[in-house]
């Protein structure tokens, strides 16, 4: 039999595995984005309930929130190409689909994950800015984009950055989810080299590793941030008073 535990395949293995980090890195981000901007118009839409649009954006809410990410996700994988073969068969053109990128799928995914639940975070911020914001802005003259620009939305962020700090961590944490549609992370590239050594414990303690420092790394910056951003509102109060 076998060591039961090796610590060194632990430490041979991890350069191999990190080196994907970037993979994980770069679907966070850009996913936060893009869902940061899903989530702010479809707060916008729900706000001043916007005819048709309303409706629109609450179904995709509701569907987003009660369903799986991994079934978003594969959705997004098989259905996609399903709409791109229809566009091809009645418009007569000519989309090589065998030619996306699987990472474009995973971000489509995520986004619009992330999308429809910093929705509500946004939309809650921003319910929570003091009407008379709204009044004092419209006394000076300022139209509703700059009030929207300069006072609605950096008070909303200090509200909203706890919670969209969380969503991200979350975020990082489903991108191990990307492995199950060919997209090589730090996930997929763990489960290849645990499958040759046969040596499953050890690789998931080494991805564990990564994602831990990665979420604490994440939420010292967010505590920063926020510390930062709560003493800038403070001192931009101050000075309006």
């Amino acid at each position: 039999m076998g060591t039961l535990f090796d610590p060194g395949f632990v430490i041979e293995s991890f350069p191999s595995i990190i080196k994907y980090l970037p993979v994980t890195i770069e679907i966070s981000i850009i996913s936060m984005l893009l869902g940061l901007l899903i989530g702010f118009i479809v707060a916008l839409i729900k706000i001043y309930n916007v005819p048709i649009l309303n409706k629109i954006a609450s179904l995709y809410v509701t569907f987003i929130r009660g369903t799986p990410l991994l079934v978003q996700l594969y959705l997004s994988y098989y259905g996609i190409p399903l709409v791109l073969q229809y566009i091809n068969y009645t418009q007569g053109t000519n989309i090589n689909i065998n030619n996306i990128p699987a990472i474009l799928f995973v971000f489509f995914a995520f986004s619009m994950n992330e999308g429809a639940y910093t929705s509500e975070t946004i939309r809650a911020a921003i319910q929570s800015v003091d009407k008379g914001q709204y009044e004092a802005a419209a006394s000076i003259g300022m139209t509703n984009l700059q009030t929207m620009t300069r006072i609605v939305i950096p008070e909303a962020f200090i509200v909203a950055l706890p919670n969209m700090g969380n969503s991200f961590i979350s975020l990082i944490k489903g991108t191990s989810l990307a492995f199950t549609i060919s997209v090589m992370d730090i996930m997929a590239s763990g489960k290849i080299i645990a499958a040759r050594a046969m040596r499953f414990f050890e690789v998931y303690i080494v991805i564990a590793i990564i994602y831990c420092t990665l979420t604490i790394l994440v939420e010292k910056v967010v505590k920063y941030l926020e510390g930062k951003v709560s003493i800038e509102g403070e001192i931009a109060q101050n000075d309006r008073g």
